[in-house]
């Protein structure tokens, strides 16, 4: 027997086990327990379930935070890297941070499942953290201390377990960012009104966890680091983590979940290159209604928008003279049509959210930059420009309890949906206010500069006219636009996307972030050769008191804002993407 016959008869057991019971004891979505049974909803899955996925998620993002918010520090002062060298280290670890999803939702989608990939990826972290405490703490290797200038070359024994270290880290992050969300969202049955509503809940609880991690680690292991040493300040993140594998594990018995259905990849690819070798071909009607399901996934809905890209399920001459017509390639597998369509229709708010990140991107680069100009002094204490990014952090704790119990339940009285706002809706709403904490980064700027130029003050001095406080507003409103797009756009692409491919979708949605970091190089880039043509400073000089910065916030807010309205229509998108497929 096949395992397409296989799933068919183990999706038909559930369905009548289900259809068996009167209290609808059973879930409707295929999910099975870690014995690979039928799911009793009494008994597996909801907020049972994700208490430990939660707890899993807020234990990682401090662990990692632990790491990379004070790696330049460590790299400059432990490591006697320069600020070039140190810098470049990092921003190749954060990108390959970034590219690693891609293969945990791989592997995710294609072979091991969500949770197989969170548990393997979760055990390679841990090695990697352990590894990472060895090479600060073991003696022979710490480098001697520098005298005045001079430092002392670092041994490549200890260049060698540190890089293993951290890119062992990189890699299992890469199963754990794309496999977490989704794989906590499976444990709500969507067949089911009621647990169909609190999935909606638990992306908002997620990323509330997300946030307690990240605070912690910016400000009370980055003061260890610091004030105690580097040993113990890796050793916490690293027991963190290991609170996070056994949180993780612990809900194992309790937990739905969802077989792989394949590589997805394989599958876009072989439905690309069909439609353009059956270009010619017609469409018959009703092609549509001849549907094979794709092993692992149940979402096939008929995306009418795309529907000439049916003709990658019509079979050539060639095929029809084949006898076997159950071979899933080249029979009428409309399924798989719908799913490719599906994910291009996704395509236009993945393009947007990489112009959201980079104006979240604004604040650990050009927001910091203008705080080391401001006046930091409070009494004898020196805030450090990027510690107001805790204000992010703080906003989100702040706002996402009140967005889940209050405003979503008032939405829903108004709009009389399941759902209160849609999550496109959302993302559109995030988007458009995007521009307020940039346009309030340009009125400080402003008075800023005035100040400068009324009392004659020149250069960074802490002595500066206007307090650094004065960016708490705009850190303040960039995490509530975070709080309703990062949340927003979490829940579309695992709603939207077809089952089997969920994890790659969630990879793809945390992409954004390192995508709209490259981004926002390329307006920096850009406003610097324009504004510094001849002899002017530009815009945003070394010296920010003789540049306009206040301009290029204005500027970046008129080029984000065309791009919130992107959500609103998406078919306008679809004849671009045509022409390019």
């Amino acid at each position: 027997m096949s395992t397409d016959d296989e799933q068919i008869l183990l999706l038909e057991d559930i369905l009548l086990q289900k259809g068996s019971s009167t209290s609808g004891e059973y879930t409707g979505d295929g999910s099975l327990d870690f014995h690979g049974r039928a799911v009793l909803k009494a008994e597996t899955g909801n907020w049972k379930a994700c208490l430990f996925i939660l707890g899993c998620e807020c234990c990682e993002r401090l662990a990692f935070y632990g790491i990379d918010t004070n790696m330049v520090n460590y790299l400059t002062g432990k490591l006697h890297q320069g600020n070039v060298s140190a810098a470049r280290i990092v921003t190749t670890w954060s990108g390959t941070c970034s590219l690693t999803p891609l293969l945990g939702a791989f592997l995710a989608d294609a072979y091991w499942g969500r949770y197989w990939t969170i548990a393997v990826s979760s055990m390679v972290y841990f090695i990697g953290m352990c590894i990472l405490i060895l090479s600060a703490s073991l003696p022979a290797l710490k480098p001697a201390e520098c005298v005045d200038s001079s430092c002392p070359p670092t041994s490549r024994g200890l260049y060698a377990l540190f890089f293993a270290g951290l890119y062992l880290m990189a890699l299992g992050t890469g199963g754990i960012k794309p496999c977490a969300s989704p794989f906590g969202a499976d444990q709500f049955d969507d067949t089911d009104p009621i647990e169909r509503v609190k999935k909606g809940s638990f992306f908002n609880w997620l990323f509330f966890s997300i946030s307690i991690g990240s605070l912690l680690a910016s400000t009370l292991i980055v003061w260890i680091q610091e004030n105690v040493g580097w040993s113990i300040g890796f050793m916490i993140p690293a027991l963190f983590m290991g609170i996070a594998v056994v949180s993780f594990l612990s809900g194992t018995r309790l937990y739905r979940f969802q077989k792989p259905g394949g590589s997805p990849f394989t599958r876009i690819y072989q439905d690309v290159i069909a439609s353009i070798r059956k270009v010619t071909l017609e469409v018959p009607n009703g092609s549509e209604k001849n549907n094979l399901a794709v092993e692992g996934s149940l979402k096939t809905e008929h995306v009418q928008s795309l529907k000439y890209l049916d003709i990658v399920a019509v079979p050539s001459d060639a095929q029809t003279s084949v006898e076997d017509m159950s071979n899933s390639r080249i029979s009428f597998n409309v399924a798989e049509v719908k799913q490719l369509t599906i994910m291009l229709r996704m395509f236009p708010i993945w393009i947007t959210g990489i112009v959201y990140s980079a104006v979240y991107s604004q604040a650990s680069t050009i927001f910091v930059e203008q705080g080391m100009v401001m006046n930091r002094s409070i009494g004898s204490f020196t805030i450090p420009a990027a510690s107001l990014s805790m204000f992010i952090m703080i906003s989100i704790i702040f706002w996402v309890p009140i967005y889940d119990k209050f405003l979503m339940p008032l939405a829903k009285k108004f709009t009389g949906t399941e759902k209160s706002v849609s999550e496109l809706r959302r993302i559109g709403i995030g988007f458009f206010l995007s521009i307020l904490p940039m346009l309030c980064a340009a009125l400080v700027e402003m008075r800023q500069l005035q100040l400068v130029v009324e009392l004659g003050i020149v250069g960074e001095s802490v002595d500066a006219p206007m307090s650094i406080c004065w960016q708490t507003p705009q850190y303040l409103l960039m995490g509530f636009c975070d709080t309703i797009t990062f949340v927003g756009k979490l829940e579309f692409f695992y709603d939207q996307s077809p089952d089997n491919m969920r994890s790659l979708s969630t990879a793809l949605c945390l992409l954004n972030t390192s995508r709209g970091s490259y981004l926002n190089s390329l307006i920096l880039t850009t406003v610097t050769a324009i504004t510094t043509s001849g002899e002017s400073l530009g815009w945003i000089p070394d010296d920010l008191n003789k540049g306009q910065l206040h301009k290029y916030f204005l500027i970046t807010t008129l080029y984000f804002y065309p791009n919130n309205g992107s959500c609103c229509d998406l078919d306008s998108f679809y004849p671009i993407f045509a022409v390019i497929l």
